[in-house]
């Protein structure tokens, strides 16, 4: 091989690795999350389909309470009236924000759901399908095909949502690209199971989650008022 010939394609290899590398940061939201601070509000980006972070309560609270769930998690439903709760009590003083992590391998209809809610935050209504999704779990949880995807049609029909809309956005590519976003910042926080919360970035003991799923609040409001210094 020629010194010229040598160069070319030396040249060559450089182009295809360096495209490869810029196909795989684009095509896997994992490969972009290096310096993104998982204990602020994120930000809408290319990496998570331009779907920001969903935020209840005060967008900007010194306490953040992020919860990572799985919409047909029975525990993550356990846990659900009591955060509703909390939100009520507390939503004018802490932040709290909801990330994806849909298992999948034991909820076959986990991430569907995720997508349900997501396509519905593209119309303004993420929250009234995040708690009409968790708070009709039983209906939809054994349903596969047809049926499930008519059941959150009906949903988004009850939230007077534009239909097709939500339908193409159901199965399209900016809501899949922000759940499989939210995974990967819950794989790199170390994130194994759900429902799991992070309170100003640090996970919540076992006992209090687990109390928080079997209904009491006593113990997270008492973590609460100690970072709002109550």
């Amino acid at each position: 091989m020629s010194k010229v010939t040598w160069i070319i394609f030396s040249a060559i290899i450089v182009l295809v690795f360096g495209g490869l590398i810029v196909y795989s940061r684009l095509s896997n939201p994992a490969a972009n999350i290096g310096s993104i601070d998982t204990n602020s509000i994120i930000a809408a980006s290319d990496d998570n389909g331009q779907i920001a972070d969903h935020v209840d309560g005060l967008a900007d609270s010194k306490v953040v309470l992020v919860e990572y769930g799985d919409f047909q998690c029975p525990s993550c439903g356990g846990a659900h009236p009591q955060i509703k709760s909390i939100l009520e009590e507390y939503k004018d003083r802490i932040t709290f924000v909801f990330r994806n992590f849909p298992l999948t391998t034991i909820h076959p209809n986990a991430r569907v759901a995720a997508a349900a809610v997501e396509a519905a935050g593209l119309q303004g209504k993420y929250w009234e399908m995040h708690n009409l999704v968790f708070e009709s779990q039983s209906e939809w949880k054994d349903l596969s095909g047809t049926d499930r995807t008519t059941r959150f049609a009906d949903y988004a029909s009850d939230l007077q949502l534009d239909k097709d809309k939500f339908m193409t956005d159901l199965s399209g590519s900016q809501v899949s690209k922000k759940i499989s976003f939210d995974q990967a910042i819950a794989k790199k926080v170390g994130v194994n199971a759900t429902p799991t919360f992070y309170l100003n970035g640090e996970k919540l003991p076992d006992a209090t989650a687990n109390a928080v799923v079997q209904g009491s609040t006593t113990e997270l409001k008492a973590l609460l008022d100690q970072k709002l210094g109550n």
